[in-house]
């Protein structure tokens, strides 16, 4: 059976609100009162992000010193995943249609992603997606466990899988570098998608085997190299 590992933020999930609600949050409780600050559009926000502009310049970009930027940057990093902010997620809108597409033509799916377990199942059950990734096909964080960095741990979770899943044809769709490098590490094709939080100059970087606009591009690539594969068998 074919078979689509897909990550969750980026793909499936849009997560720009998420981070742009954190950034507001963490630049008015690291600004001082009557501090004049410069709060980021959303959009200018996002390309910096997509950019891997650092958060400390984020920081600086939006009116705090460079002592205020380095706490700005901590504070985010420790909030952005935290439960009260999954609520900002939104749904893809040609996500589930194309996990359904992808399902009923016999393709297995796969979730793999830095969340912890508790933050994947909310996700999951909150945008009604269980029935696309039974429990066994969830590759995820344990809820205890202590992350080191995001190439670091996908490419563990990735030859985890790998360890465990039947072997047959498998693709991995992502939208960070993590993604891209943990395909490689195991031979597989990577597809990134601009749908998520890096854009196309930064993907590039990591030379996945393809750069698609979504989940829907990627899901009619997948079914066109599976039609490919039966017609030359």
């Amino acid at each position: 059976m074919p078979r689509l590992i897909t990550d969750f933020d980026g793909p499936i999930v849009d997560v720009s609100e998420r981070y742009y609600q954190v950034y507001q949050y963490c630049l008015t409780t690291i600004s001082r009162p009557g501090q004049a600050i410069s709060r980021l559009p959303k959009s200018k926000f996002w390309f910096l992000k997509r950019s891997r502009i650092p958060e400390t310049q984020i920081g600086i970009y939006s009116g705090l010193d460079e002592s205020q930027a380095k706490d700005f940057a901590h504070l985010r990093r420790v909030t952005v995943h935290t439960m009260p902010y999954f609520k900002h997620d939104l749904i893809i809108p040609c996500a589930r249609a194309a996990l359904q597409k992808l399902q009923s033509r016999g393709v297995e799916l796969v979730v793999m992603t830095m969340r912890r377990t508790r933050e994947l199942d909310f996700a999951l059950s909150n945008y009604g997606l269980d029935e696309f990734f039974r429990p066994e096909r969830r590759y995820c964080l344990t809820n205890d466990y202590v992350k080191t960095q995001d190439i670091e741990d996908k490419t563990l979770l990735m030859e985890k899988a790998m360890q465990e899943l039947p072997p047959d044809q498998t693709w991995m769709l992502g939208d960070t570098e993590a993604d891209m490098i943990a395909a490689q590490s195991q031979n597989l094709p990577a597809i990134a998608v601009l749908s998520g939080i890096r854009d196309q100059a930064q993907l590039s970087a990591y030379h996945p085997d393809y750069i698609l606009e979504d989940i829907a591009a990627a899901t009619d690539l997948i079914l066109e190299q599976i039609l490919m594969s039966s017609a030359s068998a």
